[in-house]
Formats: C-alpha cells, sequence, structure tokens
C-alpha cells in the first residue's frame, strides 16, 4: 500500500474493503464507479490497484443507504496502517505500549486519540487482541508468512504433549507470540521467547503483558547467531522457522556445540533451526518443529535425518493437509522429536517412526489420522541411501480393505442423507422481512445488565432471561455478519454493533430451538461433504488399484 501518513484526505482504502463495509461484492462495487458519477474519485494507488478515500467513501454510501457505521476500532485500524503502512507491527507495539505505560516511540496524534477514547470503553486486553486478529487476518488474506497461520498453531497444539505445571515452553523464532502464547495457554507455564524483528519481540512481550502473563519472557534477537536464553532448558520447544533463508551464519558457525547431529548445510537452515531447539531441551524433552515437505528427502540433509533416526530422537511427522500454510497451497510437516531420557538409548526406547499423512484432509478438518493415514515405520527401514520422512512414502496402500471401506462408507453416507431432512425445523410464513427490526437490543447492553457472559469466541446467556441459542442464532444471521465483518475484512463478533430482537423468554425458545436445528443440520452437511469425499478418494484409488471394479 502506498505510504499516505501525510495525506490531508486521511485513510485510503482499497475497492475490496469497501465492498465489505457495504456487505456487497467487489463486482457491484466496481458497478458503482461505472454507473455513478458522484463515486469518489481515486486518491491514490495504481491504476489496477486503486485506493480511495474513507472519509468520501463513507459519505458517499452514507448518502446512498448503501453503507453501516465504521466502528471505532475499525477507524483506528485504518488510521494505524495510513501511519504505518508495512511497519504495521510496529504500530501494534506502540498502541500496547501506550496501554501498558511502557516506554514506547510516541504514537502519531489521530492514532493515540483514537486509543485513548477505545481505552475508555474496552478493556486494554481486548483492544489489543482485536487489532491482534486483524492482523493475522491481513496476513492471511495477503498470503504473508509473517504470521504463523491458524492452521499450523492449531496443528501444533493438537500435537503437542501434554504439559505438566509449571513447565517451561521456548519458541526461537516467536515473530509476535502467536504459536508460543497459544500453545502455552495455561497459567504458570514459563513462556520463553526470542524474534529477530524487534518491534515483533516487544509487541509479543507486551501484548503478554497486557494478558497480566507474567511468565512470559521475550528477547529481541537472532536466536542462531546470538542465542537470546543460553543455558535454557525447555520442556517443550516449538518453532515455526524462516525457510528458505540461505544466510543463516553456517560460516560463522561452522564449530558450534548444537551441531551434534552434523553441521548443516547452507542450503539447510531449517535443519539449524531444528538443532538449536533441540539443543535447548532436557531429558525427556520435546520438540515441535514446522518443515517444509522438501526437507523429508533434500539429499543435503539426509546425513542430519539419518542421526535423527539413529538415536531415536524422532518420533513422528506429519504431512499437513494442503493450505495449513497462509502463504502457499503446498502441505507442510511437522516433525516431532523427543531427546531420549538419562536410562538408556533412545534407539532402544523408540524403535520406530510414527508416519501421519494428512494430505488428502481439508486444511480446517480433523488432525485425527484414520487406520490407513498412520504408519509405524521400523527405524532399520528408514536408514536406507535416501532416509526419506515423507509419511506418504511409507503408506502401505496395497494393505488397505478398499472393498470393505466402500462398503462400509457408502452404508455411512446414505443413512446420514437420509437423517438430513429429519433435521430441518419446521418452519411457518412470518411476518415479513424487517418486521423484528422494531424493538432490537444491543449485545452490549445486555453484557452491562449481566444477561450476557463471554465462554470463548460467541457471548452465551448468564440469566434465565435470555436464550443461548436464540442469542447465537441471531448473532450468526447474515445481518449481524456485516456487522461484525470490519473494513480490514475481518469477521469478529462486535458487541458494539450485534442486535438482537426483544422476546419474551418464550418466544426465545421457540425461535432458539430453530437455530439449534439449523446448527445441527449444518454440522451434519459437513460431514456429509467429509464423508462424500473420503468415498470418492476410496473409490478413485480402490479402481485404480485394481481393488475395485465397476459392475457388469
Amino acid at each position: 500500500m502506498a505510504d499516505n501518513a501525510a495525506s490531508p484526505i486521511g485513510p485510503l482504502i482499497t475497492g475490496s474493503e469497501i465492498a465489505r463495509m457495504a456487505g456487497v461484492t467487489r463486482a457491484a462495487v466496481s458497478n458503482w464507479r461505472r454507473r455513478h458519477d458522484d463515486f469518489p474519485a481515486q486518491a491514490g494507488g495504481a491504476a489496477n490497484s486503486p485506493l480511495y478515500s474513507l472519509v468520501e467513501v463513507q459519505a458517499w454510501l452514507d448518502k446512498q443507504r448503501k453503507g453501516q457505521e465504521v466502528s471505532p476500532e475499525v477507524e483506528l485500524w485504518q488510521v494505524l496502517r495510513a501511519a504505518y503502512g508495512e511497519q504495521m507491527v510496529a504500530g501494534l507495539a506502540g498502541v500496547a505500549g501506550m496501554l501498558t505505560g511502557a516506554r514506547v516511540p510516541r504514537l502519531p496524534k489521530d492514532v493515540s486519540t483514537r486509543v485513548k477514547t477505545l481505552a475508555q470503553v474496552e478493556a486494554p486486553v481486548d483492544l489489543v487482541n482485536g487489532l491482534t486478529e486483524r492482523f493475522i487476518d491481513s496476513a492471511r488474506r495477503a498470503g504473508s508468512d509473517q504470521v504463523t497461520s491458524e492452521r499450523v498453531v492449531r496443528a501444533v497444539r493438537h500435537f503437542a504433549p501434554e504439559l505438566a505445571p509449571e513447565s517451561t515452553v521456548f519458541d526461537p523464532a516467536c515473530g509476535i507470540g502467536v504459536l508460543l502464547l497459544t500453545v502455552a495457554a495455561e497459567a504458570g507455564t514459563r513462556c520463553r521467547g526470542q524474534e529477530i524483528d524487534a518491534d515483533s519481540a516487544r509487541f509479543a512481550q507486551l501484548r503478554a503483558d497486557l494478558m497480566e502473563r507474567s511468565d512470559v519472557r521475550v528477547e529481541a534477537g537472532d536466536s542462531l547467531r546470538a542465542d537470546g536464553w543460553p543455558g535454557l532448558v525447555a520442556d517443550l520447544v516449538v518453532c515455526d522457522p524462516p525457510t528458505g533463508v540461505t544466510e543463516w551464519g553456517r560460516e560463522e558457525l561452522l564449530l558450534d556445540a548444537r551441531w551434534e547431529l552434523g553441521t548443516p548445510s547452507k542450503a539447510e537452515g531449517e535443519l539449524a533451526w531444528l538443532q538449536h531447539a533441540y539443543a535447548h531441551t532436557g531429558p525427556e524433552g520435546h520438540v515441535l518443529m514446522v518443515m517444509p515437505a522438501s526437507v523429508a528427502y533434500r539429499k543435503a540433509g539426509r546425513r542430519i535425518r539419518a542421526e535423527l533416526v539413529r538415536r531415536g530422537i524422532l518420533r513422528q511427522v506429519v504431512a499437513l493437509p494442503p493450505g495449513t500454510a497462509a502463504s502457499h497451497a503446498l502441505p507442510v510437516h511437522l516433525w516431532c522429536l523427543q531427546r531420549p531420557g538419562n536410562t538408556g538409548s533412545g534407539a532402544e526406547a523408540n524403535r520406530a517412526v510414527r508416519m501421519v499423512d494428512l494430505t488428502g484432509n481439508r486444511p480446517d478438518g480433523s488432525l485425527d489420522p484414520r487406520p490407513d493415514q498412520v504408519v509405524d515405520v521400523p527405524l532399520i527401514e528408514l536408514l536406507d541411501d535416501a532416509v526419506d520422512l515423507t509419511p506418504g512414502s511409507h503408506l502401505r496402500l496395497p494393505d488397505r480393505d478398499y472393498p470393505g471401506e466402500y462398503t462400509a462408507l457408502r452404508k455411512e453416507l446414505e443413512d446420514r442423507i437420509r437423517r438430513l431432512a429429519a433435521r430441518l425445523p419446521e418452519l411457518a410464513p412470518g411476518a415479513g422481512p424487517g418486521s423484528l427490526d422494531g424493538a432490537t437490543t444491543n449485545v452490549a447492553d445486555l453484557a452491562r445488565a449481566g444477561l450476557v457472559a463471554y465462554d470463548g469466541p460467541e457471548p452465551v446467556s448468564a440469566s434465565e432471561q435470555l436464550d443461548t441459542d436464540f442469542l447465537q442464532g441471531f448473532l450468526r444471521s447474515s445481518v449481524n455478519a456485516r456487522r461484525s465483518t470490519s473494513a480490514s475484512g475481518t469477521h469478529r463478533l462486535d458487541t458494539r454493533g450485534s442486535r438482537i430482537p426483544r422476546m419474551g423468554i418464550d418466544d426465545q425458545r421457540r425461535y432458539g430451538s430453530a437455530f439449534q436445528a439449523l446448527s445441527e443440520f449444518e454440522e451434519d452437511m459437513r460431514k456429509v461433504d467429509e464423508l462424500s469425499r473420503r468415498l470418492a478418494e476410496v473409490a478413485r484409488d480402490g479402481l485404480a488399484t485394481g481393488a475395485l471394479a465397476p459392475e457388469e
């Protein structure tokens, strides 16, 4: 985006953001530009990516009655982006620092004014977490690897071992702390991190301070060249390291004691990060590393892979579904290591490496492998000339019972489809569109009255006067979804914008029952979709291998 911090017309926004503000498609915005002579003129950007004045667009939408009120939080996000551009993390760190009273560079006046206003009505931690969500979503939509994707974080958390009280978790490339603070979410867990980007490290620490996590400490610096935590022994090390970086310091670190499995080549920076992480574990300590799929088979890393296997350090390799990473659609792997205990060698205790292949799953689907997606490979079978650690290379497809799988899946799918129609609620004609808009209640007012509490991402009823299914059903409606979608494209349940109709408790329960039935219908539809894809995969592979044949 162009640097428009000094622009006299204020923050600039894209056509896509105009569409999200108005709750329409990008094509509709293009039509407005062609058909309406008074549509705001381009105020910045290039011909193929024009930018428009937020103030002018909002005024035009209000005039056309196509817009909605832009929340103060969205306005703060827009002025932050206008002031900091590509250095958005520095702006986020500045906001967090202002709210904690830390000594940070002074914020631009229009930013600090909005922060002060919002801090009067919203808890500082909620304000910063909201901005963090917008930043993460913006990075995801841009295909940036600046922040570990939510799907990768979910996978690491799923496969991480259960931690004992007062355990230590370390992330040597922690960025803004998303992976570290999520995996070590339990209070009392000591969190240690390091990040080469000073703004990201500062923001991670300030965000932890706002969360009252006194057990979190994040250092700034290059972990490989200048370890900020010498002597640290962690129970769990998690890391989503930089990938494809050749200038990681090999020449300076040739004789480094961390390379106990072998000195990584210049092209194998990921294996340098892996050994750095492993060096920070004690006996029976764990490492979970996010790795590009190519690290599992590249020739330059064969010796280090062989040592991981030979010593019984590598316990599991998980090939995650395509689309798990934000910056590309290729599969990524999760390598699970454990340092052997003080008694006996790791190879004696660990005679196989578990290979899990989830590449046929949806990126948001189940992370629990089916029996045909997992195999325990004996160490001796891995120690060949290639030492290929790609899970898909070791799954024995001929051993699958294709006829049995196909029959069972088909029966399950048919049963679920028959039950789908019964899930739908019986609905009669209502009083017409807009008939419930007259007497409505703001969710923020309900929260102030003590009728609503937050148990996870969605509010729940805290009173017998309010039905939870009724509340959540209306909040998930398209009207409230548009109110909860910011001009940056982030979807959040914004309690200031969401409204629900006023009804007696009996009517609430009638609506709540219908909404609950719809939720169950949607869940069954998702299961039908998953079953359909699995059934098609089994049928296709069975036909291709000769295990299944068309009827004559």
